[in-house]
């Protein structure tokens, strides 16, 4: 295991517990020779990011990235310690992640099989006759968790989130999104020439002489352009609202009269119940295809997805020619170390059985605790925002508060475990222990359609380093994986903790209030909880920020879209103010933290922030980024939200035209 700051604090918390002094921020990672109030991104973390070089398999990188992934190698060791068991029980947690892990990292056996593994998925794909075959076997990939051309996932009813229905959304698409089929950029035909170039290659690998492969990839583009005309665009799929089509069995049977759900359903063991079409327009391009497409170019189709899901479970050749066309996107130079992947791929699939020997290592009953103390706090300060709002009506405040008291966090890891009955996996064949463990985990989500919402499972496995908002389950949810340094460490201060997890805790509860989480109610229900007025207010305030970050470019050409990062934008205005706002409210009554370094407790605050969300990135993965990740890139997450900030201003004592400081109708403030 490698030995750095990260792993030292880890090691120093564990034994020492709160005895060890609280440390401050890194004061030798910020760039002096900037100011703060000028540009605090470079200020913040600029020394740390000139040291450290993105890792050639990396696409950004930052002491949280870092911290990712020496999370990682603790996992290895973990994985490691299960793999080395030789005789652990069949279908335990040891034996299903050890054999798993054991099995992705014999590289010799896998390269050794080639495309034998998928070769049966291949032949009854290129077996096709009729369209009846087609339609078997897209259910056939969907029990492997392969959504094409389309997907069926289960959560709760919009309108009853009590009960859980089976949503099917659209898929099918080898390349990000829509627009990089359709839209006419000079980086959009770049992409869609190194795609043709790619769907080629691996078509060529499967078997396929040059010509035919050649044919086969622009039949491939053809269909998926189709279905990209189809979909809804990035800022579309934001709003719930336009997902929302609850149909009748029945009537999902008129939609699409040349599918034959029922089968579909029965295969699959779903009670054929209400669904939810997410996009009834991409169902009927579905429809359209059936109808008009020939078996023929379906199966070309088909065959494409079965390789492009395989690939990276299959021989060197398949991974490198994937990895060729994914750098494009990324501008990563070198594929991440083959342990890291498995690591990354067990944890993918059998994260609660590696879990719970992660969370006994890594995430102590203190850290627990003291997370538990800070959400509690922050959640604290958010209802004392919501009832000093000048802007909002006392009846929409009511709902607001109800909506807040029903939040219910979740930290570090499930009450109860997975147990992965029934998953046999093995070191002979990775591929088939990939397959094995989709299926399980597909099977899993499907049992839960018809049946009372669940509210004990998580969206998340215990070592993942994030976090999320679940607006069905009004939940906030921190992995034990992001419970970690520097996000967040036993033995920091206050100071340090809530600017850093804790601008993330606020970040997740102002998740339950931004453009999308407003629309839920306290139960989970998508519902209109607002007056007409007070809507009003509120996406006038969101109007702000869009036209904050869409004048924030990476490049000559190219800026954030407004409307695509308006959520997490919201979610990062919130966050930092509310987290401020709880650290200084749980010092009341104790005596100030000290001045470290030379910072104050609250410019301590701030750079924590600044340093957790500092990012290197590639211009490959800012560009990809802009097109149809609702997140912005890391400068404008620093800038922007402290940019709003008078605490910010006055922490750092910033004069009033100062580039950090947003004055007057250009400052904005949601909650």
């Amino acid at each position: 295991m490698r030995i750095n700051r990260i792993t030292l604090a880890i090691t120093l918390a564990s034994i020492t517990g709160s005895a060890y002094a609280a440390h401050g921020i890194d004061a030798s990672d910020i760039n002096r020779s900037a100011a703060a109030c000028t540009d605090f991104f470079e200020f913040a973390n600029g020394t740390w990011r000139a040291n450290h070089a993105i890792p050639d398999y990396m696409d950004r990188w930052s002491k949280r990235w870092e911290s990712g992934e020496v999370n990682k190698e603790h996992v290895r060791d973990i994985l490691t310690e299960m793999a080395a068991l030789k005789n652990s029980p069949a279908g335990s947690p040891d034996q299903l992640s050890g054999d798993f892990y054991a099995a992705c990292m014999d590289e010799t056996q896998v390269n050794k099989l080639g495309a034998k593994p998928v070769q049966p998925l291949l032949d009854e794909v290129r077996s096709f006759k009729i369209k009846e075959d087609v339609q078997r076997t897209i259910g056939h990939l969907h029990d492997l968790g392969i959504a094409v051309p389309f997907g069926l996932y289960a959560a709760q009813d919009l309108h009853d989130p009590t009960q859980v229905i089976a949503h099917l959304s659209a898929g099918g698409l080898g390349m990000p999104d829509r627009d990089y089929y359709l839209k006419p950029e000079a980086r959009f035909v770049e992409a869609r020439k190194k795609y043709a170039v790619h769907v080629t290659k691996m078509f060529e690998l499967a078997g396929a002489k040059p010509a035919t492969a050649k044919q086969d990839s622009a039949t491939v583009f053809a269909f998926e352009k189709r279905l990209a005309e189809a979909s809804l665009d990035n800022v579309a799929l934001r709003d719930p609202s336009q997902q929302d089509h609850k149909t009748k069995f029945a009537d999902l049977t008129k939609l699409t009269p040349d599918f034959g759900w029922t089968a579909y359903f029965d295969a699959a063991k779903m009670p054929r119940n209400d669904v939810n079409v997410t996009q009834p327009k991409f169902l009927q391009a579905i429809e359209n295809e059936l109808k008009s497409t020939p078996v023929t170019q379906w199966k070309t189709y088909l065959e494409w997805q079965v390789l492009n899901a395989a690939a990276d479970s299959l021989a060197k050749e398949f991974v490198e020619e994937n990895f060729a066309f994914n750098k494009f996107l990324t501008g990563a130079t070198e594929m991440k170390p083959r342990w890291k992947r498995c690591a990354e791929a067990t944890d993918t699939q059998l994260g609660e059985a590696l879990g719970r020997k992660y969370v006994e290592k890594y995430f102590p009953p203190e850290a627990k605790a003291r997370m538990q103390d800070m959400v509690k706090n922050i959640l604290s300060a958010m209802k004392d925002t919501i009832q000093g709002l000048d802007w909002m009506g006392d009846e929409t405040k009511q709902k607001a508060l109800e909506k807040l008291s029903t939040f219910n966090p979740k930290i570090g890891y499930p009450d109860k475990w997975k147990d992965y009955a029934g998953v046999v996996v093995g070191r002979d064949s990775y591929w088939d222990d990939v397959v094995a463990a989709s299926r399980w985990n597909v099977t899993d989500g499907r049992t839960q359609i018809g049946k009372p919402v669940d509210r004990g499972r998580w969206g998340m496995t215990p070592p993942t380093s994030n976090a999320y908002y679940n607006p069905f389950l009004n939940e906030i949810v921190f992995p034990a994986g992001i419970l970690q340094p520097p996000a967040f460490d036993v033995g920091a201060t206050d100071a340090v903790n809530y600017g850093a997890i804790g601008v993330v805790i606020g970040h997740e509860i102002s998740h339950g209030f931004d453009d999308q989480g407003a629309q839920f109610d306290a139960q989970g229900k998508l519902s209109n909880w607002w007056t007409p007025a007070d809507k009003e207010k509120f996406q006038a305030r969101g109007q702000c920020v869009v036209n904050q970050f869409e004048s924030y470019f990476i490049e000559p050409g190219i800026h954030h879209n407004g409307k695509l990062v308006l959520g997490e934008s919201i979610g990062d205005l919130g966050g930092a103010k509310l987290a401020y706002l709880a650290y200084k409210k749980s010092r009341e009554g104790k005596p100030a933290e000290a001045t470290i370094d030379g910072f104050t407790p609250e410019q301590q605050f701030f750079i924590a922030w600044g340093q957790w969300r500092g990012d290197q990135i590639r211009p490959e993965t800012q560009r990809t980024m802009v097109q149809g990740d609702p997140h912005p890139i890391a400068k404008y997450r620093v800038n922007g939200p402290l940019s709003n900030l008078p605490a910010f201003q006055q922490a750092f004592q910033c004069k009033a035209d100062a580039p950090m400081v947003r004055q007057g109708k250009d400052r904005c403030e949601v909650w």
